[in-house]
């Protein structure tokens, strides 16, 4: 059998109080440390810290809604303008070849939080899937998510 060691899962798992990590983030005081990157009234942009590749970002509204259609049309407005704002920032930085952007809406379609609206960029490169999935079953990140945010972090406005 193999193991695959994450510590830094403990603390999710133990936890008594299961407040949504993104109300959590909307509040938060030290933006280095939670990996946020932009933040206003309306919206928040944070690195994912559980990426499926280096630079995948999480957007949402600051209020916690379920479902796109429960946002305020100038939460509408806001939301797109700096998930747009989020992808120029990202080709800058990165340059990637290619994005995949989603949102899993329920658990049957793979929410791991279902409460909170929000929606996944992750950037993709020719290549960026090699032999390691499909042999070892395991996903290499390239680069520390420190370095990572504070490439990402020129690009935002403060």
């Amino acid at each position: 059998m193999e193991r695959l060691w994450a510590p830094w899962r403990m603390d999710y798992i133990c936890k008594e109080n299961f407040n949504c990590f993104l109300c959590d983030k909307g509040k938060a005081e030290n933006e280095q440390e939670d990996f946020i990157l932009f933040r206003n009234e309306q919206v928040i942009v944070l690195l994912n810290i559980y990426p499926y590749n280096n630079g995948h970002l999480l957007i949402a509204p600051i209020r916690h809604i379920a479902e796109p259609g429960q946002m305020f049309p100038e939460e509408v407005t806001e939301f797109w303008r700096i998930t747009n704002d989020s992808l120029q920032a990202l080709k800058a930085a990165l340059k990637p070849d290619g994005f995949n952007i989603g949102a899993n809406l329920g658990k049957v379609a793979g929410a791991g939080l279902e409460s909170h609206f929000h929606l996944h960029i992750v950037p993709r490169w020719q290549g960026d899937t090699n032999f390691m999935p499909l042999l070892a079953e395991v996903k290499v990140m390239p680069e520390h998510l420190s370095n990572t945010y504070l490439k990402l972090k020129a690009y935002f406005p403060r």
